[in-house]
């Protein structure tokens, strides 16, 4: 099964079920100053636990960083 995050296609034996699995998998220790888009749609926070994830799906993940 396939996934494509930050336009970097990666293979897993089994998906991750929901955005937020797969985001606990990626970036397990930050939970704040994330935005993702599923397939060029914007998922809430409040969303990501309820959003399933499909073969073939686009992720995009971006994180705040701090600097000047």
């Amino acid at each position: 099964m396939e996934l494509t995050i930050n336009h970097t296609r990666r293979t897993f034996d089994t998906l991750p079920e929901t955005l937020e699995a797969l985001l606990a998998m990626e970036i397990p220790q930050k939970r704040k100053g994330i935005a993702v888009a599923l397939n060029n749609r914007i998922i809430p926070q409040a969303f990501w636990a309820e959003t399933f994830l499909n073969d073939k799906d686009s992720i995009l993940i971006i994180t705040a960083t701090q600097g000047g």
